[in-house]
């Protein structure tokens, strides 16, 4: 069954195996989400399970999303996101996910916007190399060729140039389940997860095995 739970980033920590082994382990606080609205074929066109995530203040919704809130007899929560999973069936109006819906050693995919780093130069960027930094040298940091001269006389689609970094969708895909706190609501992840401390994270089952 495809599993899946929204998550905050706590941060980075390690832990060791039985065999002494360290790992990095992401600590998310995962859940408890609550099922607001249930989408059905026959109201919506298609499955899905409107689910809540993290208390919030009445001012900090929107009219719509308070309504839904509302109807369900339900506390407000600050992020609402759709699941589209498999079956359904279990999941009604006030049932709650909580961490303990993954087991250790599952696989899962967590998605999350990455951290943004403002503009940045192509070196930061993109990992272009440096010119020589020496004092004759009158190129440094600079984005070298542009291009051919005359002909096709532009710069290519797609050339890597300075811009706007970070702050984008970004999904890690197949990590592991390290451990699982279900009294504290805590999913051990190994290695790193996109998006800064506090952020929101959505985790479910891995697409690739």
């Amino acid at each position: 069954m495809k599993k899946a739970i929204l998550a905050k980033k706590i941060g980075m920590t390690q832990i060791f195996t039985d065999t002494g082994l360290m790992i990095p382990v992401t600590v998310l606080e995962a859940g408890p989400c609550v099922v607001v609205r249930k989408k059905t074929v026959e109201n919506d066109g298609y499955e899905a399970a409107v689910v809540g995530f993290a208390d919030a203040k009445p001012k900090q919704t929107n009219k719509p999303d308070t309504g839904q809130f509302k109807k369900a007899g339900l506390e407000i929560k600050k992020v609402l996101k759709e699941f589209k999973l498999e079956d359904i069936s279990e999941l009604n109006v006030g049932t709650l996910i909580k961490a303990d819906t993954f087991a250790v050693g599952d696989k899962v995919d967590v998605s999350g916007t990455s951290k943004g780093k403002g503009f940045q130069g192509s070196i930061k960027r993109h990992g272009q190399h440096k010119g020589p930094m020496s004092h004759g040298s009158k190129y440094h940091r600079g984005v070298g060729s542009m291009g051919a001269a005359t002909t096709p006389g532009k710069v290519p689609k797609g050339k890597k140039l300075p811009g706007h970094m970070g702050a984008k969708k970004i999904t890690v895909q197949n990590l592991e389940v390290a451990k699982v706190d279900a009294e504290r609501n805590i999913l051990l992840i190994k290695g790193a997860v996109p998006g800064p401390k506090g952020s929101v994270l959505f985790i479910k089952n891995t697409v690739k095995m």
